[in-house]
């Protein structure tokens, strides 16, 4: 199973590079297959790199499931 997850890019660098946050962490990756990124747009990161766009509306829903799931699994450890 492969997990892609959507990150808010924050900045361009050369050689196809940005730098992205997610959760107030940031990380280099390669937009090689994303050229058309901006600041500002949110990417959908896989292994360091970004694999695709995405709307700005389902990646802000798509990270609060993973932090309701995050909550849900501290929830259920004893």
């Amino acid at each position: 199973m492969c997990l892609a997850i959507p990150a808010r890019v924050v900045e361009l660098r050369d050689d196809e590079q940005a730098l992205v946050e997610l959760g107030g962490l940031r990380k280099a990756i390669s937009v090689e297959l994303v050229p058309e990124a901006r600041v500002g747009d949110y990417v959908i990161v896989h292994v360091g790199h970004a694999i695709g766009m995405v709307d700005p509306d389902e990646a802000e829903r798509t990270l609060a499931l993973f932090g309701e799931m995050a909550e849900a699994v501290k929830g259920a450890t004893p």
